[in-house]
């Protein structure tokens, strides 16, 4: 069981944990220094679906907007977490 949860998790709860806490510390840090909360990109999300009912697809040009905002929390995310797990 335990070799299961460590299969599905890449490494011991423990550390998985905290590797969690820290990149949430991170990522925090960083929205908040853009002055992004997670209510506004609710209402991104919220305001994307509700444009694409009203407009049309005419709205799907909004998303390289927001593949790139999503870009500028996931790959530094990523390359935190590939450093975090980099095999020396």
């Amino acid at each position: 069981m335990s070799d299961q949860i460590n299969r599905f998790l890449g490494d011991t709860p423990t550390r998985t944990v905290v590797k969690l806490v820290v990149v949430s510390l991170v990522v925090g840090f960083v929205m908040a220094l853009f002055g992004i909360f997670p209510a506004d990109i609710i209402e991104g999300f919220r305001t994307f679906f509700f444009g694409l009912w009203y407009r049309g697809f005419e709205a799907l040009g909004e998303v390289g907007r927001y593949l790139m905002l999503g870009a500028t929390v996931v790959i530094p995310v990523f390359i935190v977490l590939r450093l975090f797990t980099y095999k020396r």
